[in-house]
């Protein structure tokens, strides 16, 4: 819990790269959305078992009132998705199951498109923002089936839940090969050359090239 302020990172990061694009000029008609929610205990607070219904029609159960970032980011996933786009990013600090996974260094990003993940990595690379592809794996995909509701927030089981929680957020998407989820963590634990221990922006340094690229490459076709 004391660290629960990093919770607001992925907004943070919205903002940063939204920032970035302006100051830069980039060429791109830019939407940012940014779902807020609060996560504190009182009597209108949701309780495990409680059934949602989502923007998308696809009613939710709390499986974990923990788990509440998803929601929001899913309505706003499926928001974003009611108009058609080139490109979808969005970002959470979603899953402590990816710091077990990759540490508080590398996020995971998921996207169910090869080429761009390419691009992605390429740029991580290029401008030492690290992140490492994983995978959409189908086969999880059914453990975040309901019982009484269309799906549950998280699974039943204990595994892979950095995965599972990619996979709950693609449902909301209407075209998962313009999408990534990045799955980051905002934080140095401690002090390094040039990361100072606190705050630490992820993933938006990769997109800005990635986007001024692609801009350059249409407005060099044109």
């Amino acid at each position: 819990m004391a660290l629960m302020k990093k919770d607001m990172g992925g907004a943070a990061t919205t903002l940063s790269l939204a920032a970035m694009l302006l100051e830069g000029n980039a060429p791109v008609r830019l939407r940012v959305l940014l779902p807020i929610v609060e996560n504190s205990i009182s009597a209108s607070a949701f309780r495990t078992s409680d059934v949602y219904r989502s923007r998308k029609g696809l009613s939710v159960e709390i499986g974990n009132t923990d788990a509440e970032g998803r929601l929001i980011l899913a309505d706003a996933l499926a928001y974003a998705s009611e108009t058609p786009s080139d490109l979808l990013f969005d970002f959470a600090t979603l899953t402590g199951a990816a710091r077990v996974a990759l540490g508080p260094e590398i996020p995971p990003f998921y996207t169910g498109d090869d080429r761009l993940a390419q691009e992605i990595a390429g740029q991580a690379g290029a401008v030492n923002d690290p992140v490492w592809r994983m995978p959409l794996w189908d086969n999880y995909d059914s453990g975040l089936d309901g019982k009484i509701s269309d799906l549950v927030n998280v699974t039943s089981g204990p595994f892979a839940g950095s995965i599972t929680a990619a996979l709950f957020l693609r449902r909301f998407v209407a075209d998962p090969k313009r999408w990534a989820h990045f799955d980051v963590y905002c934080w140095n634990p401690s002090t390094k050359p040039g990361r100072p221990e606190g705050g630490e922006v992820q993933a938006a340094r990769l997109l800005y090239e990635l986007i001024e690229a692609r801009a350059e490459q249409r407005n060099a076709k044109s």
